[in-house]
């Protein structure tokens, strides 16, 4: 399954859609990010927690857990960024090439400079409490440019996320509500903060940081960590 043969037509499709986005808007988000976060940082969240630095947590939020697990993909990431955006369908086109053997565990990591990332993440994670995590984090990066870098409060856009979902909307709203649910972003926050995160989206594989050059040498890491 994992066999680095020819080239299979996924593989050229995903190459072709992603490697000039996602590295191009990297480089330019992560340029953008590093001194607002850590000016910002410190009055935006939580102190980080004694045990802080881990990279997957009892009540992470876990995207897809492999049957037959051979390497963990940890990814920090925010609603409202565009390198995340334009990462968000490489990732998943790995989610399927590697669903047997690689789990993909997501991290809340809202940026301070993005108007609504930090309402973004409290609606996904509201979702995730009704067991919605993965087709509210879907919604979201599917629609990030008709809501993202608006000033105006997008809660409502959310909201109306959450009912297309057929979600339990008096939970959701209490859930919103719940300062808890801001608590467990800013847990993620706090770790990602640990252990040296600044931008978005952030890999880590098998508890190393992953800094490809490009999509090639990204997915020949995640093969490598799968084979037996």
């Amino acid at each position: 399954m994992n066999s680095t043969a020819a080239t299979t037509p996924r593989q050229a499709s995903r190459a072709g859609r992603a490697k000039t986005v996602f590295w191009i808007l990297l480089g330019v988000v992560a340029l953008g990010v590093v001194i607002g976060v850590l000016v910002s940082r410190s009055a935006n969240t939580t102190a980080a927690p004694d045990d802080a630095g881990q990279l997957v947590r009892e009540n992470g939020r876990m995207l897809s857990k492999a049957p037959d697990e051979k390497a963990l993909l940890v990814e920090f990431l925010d609603y409202e960024c565009e390198a995340c955006a334009a990462a968000y369908p490489f990732i998943e086109d790995l989610r399927t090439e590697y669903a047997d053997t690689l789990t993909v565990v997501h991290r809340y990591f809202p940026l301070p400079g993005h108007p609504n990332s930090m309402t973004a993440a409290i609606a996904v994670e509201a979702a995730a409490q009704q067991g919605a995590y993965e087709p509210m984090y879907q919604q979201m990066f599917q629609t990030q440019t008709q809501w993202s870098h608006n000033q105006q409060d997008q809660s409502a856009v959310f909201r109306g996320y959450a009912e297309q979902l057929g979600l339990d909307m008096a939970a959701y709203d209490a859930a919103v509500d719940d300062p808890a649910t801001r608590q467990r972003i800013e847990l993620d926050v706090a770790d990602g903060t640990a252990l040296g995160v600044v931008g978005t989206p952030t890999f880590y594989l098998d508890g190393k940081p992953l800094q490809p050059d490009s999509l090639d040498e990204f997915t020949a890491a995640v093969d490598a960590a799968t084979q037996d």
